[in-house]
């Protein structure tokens, strides 16, 4: 598909059958990745291999002290998640306008932002706050080349900055998903059982849905994740097409909104 330097993700997280996480550090490293974005659990352990391979490891964070962590492993660069994300945001629940900021005051290596980014204006945002560039994850779901259901681009579109929930707060596993029949099941099943609750009990909405709502596109199979950003996604354009806008709009956003300040 290219003959340009790429990275894959590669998340560590609480899983019921654990994934072969080896096997995928191998298939890493043999198929000449050049970036790894390592999300969830500790990536230490698989540092020095990557490393050995000429390989950068950016790790995911959602917060300052674990960027930190990131950082004295021997991490390369990190994620810095903020509350508005997709996915897990942690338990602190810090948006980005403090978040990054906060990174950038402490943190040596570079980082890049997350959660809430969709155009120019993130990305403006962004480099102001002390970040070297965004990752968008929602946003890129939402185009033409991503692999998953139509219905999923379709359900990203039609939904607010209001729509989405957090779910699995009383396992210390929160997650932002786009609300649906199951995630309104799944929250009545937290209320109901409050600290007593286990993940055995919202196992049917949370474990091996994914296939059902990315590929087969039963959107309300389950729980999936999804970034308040969703308010910010108007479109489903291919990925040259949004990443050129992204950059026109940063450019006039600096070039004239933000050069007019200089001139007053």
């Amino acid at each position: 598909m290219t003959n340009k330097p790429f990275g894959v993700n590669l998340t560590f997280l609480p899983t019921v059958n654990a994934p072969d996480y080896p096997g995928y550090i191998r298939a890493i490293i043999e198929g000449g990745v050049k970036v790894v974005e390592t999300a969830g659990n500790n990536p230490q352990k698989w540092i020095a291999a990557l490393h050995e391979a000429d390989i950068k490891v950016i790790h995911k964070c959602t917060s300052v002290r674990h960027a930190l962590k990131a950082e004295a492993i021997g991490c390369d660069a990190v994620s810095v998640d903020g509350f508005e994300c997709g996915g897990h945001p942690g338990e602190d629940d810090i948006p980005n306008f403090i978040l990054l900021p906060r990174a950038a005051e402490t943190l040596s290596i570079p980082f890049v932002a997350s959660g809430g980014m969709a155009d120019g204006r993130s990305l403006v945002a962004a480099l102001a706050l002390g970040a070297e560039g965004i990752n968008m994850g929602t946003r890129f779901i939402a185009t033409e080349e991503a692999p998953v259901h139509a219905n999923v681009k379709q359900a990203i579109v039609a939904a607010s900055e209001l729509d989405t929930r957090l779910v699995m707060r009383p396992l210390r596993n929160t997650e932002r998903v786009l609300r649906n029949a199951a995630v309104d099941r799944l929250l009545e099943k937290e209320k109901t059982l409050g600290a007593s609750l286990k993940f055995e009990d919202i196992i049917d909405e949370v474990a091996g849905v994914y296939p059902r709502i990315m590929q087969e596109g039963a959107m309300e199979a389950g729980a999936w994740s999804c970034g308040m950003v969703a308010g910010l996604i108007h479109d489903v354009p291919t990925v040259k097409v949004l990443i050129d806008r992204i950059m026109r709009e940063a450019h006039d956003i600096i070039s004239q909104r933000l050069a007019a300040m200089d001139r007053r």
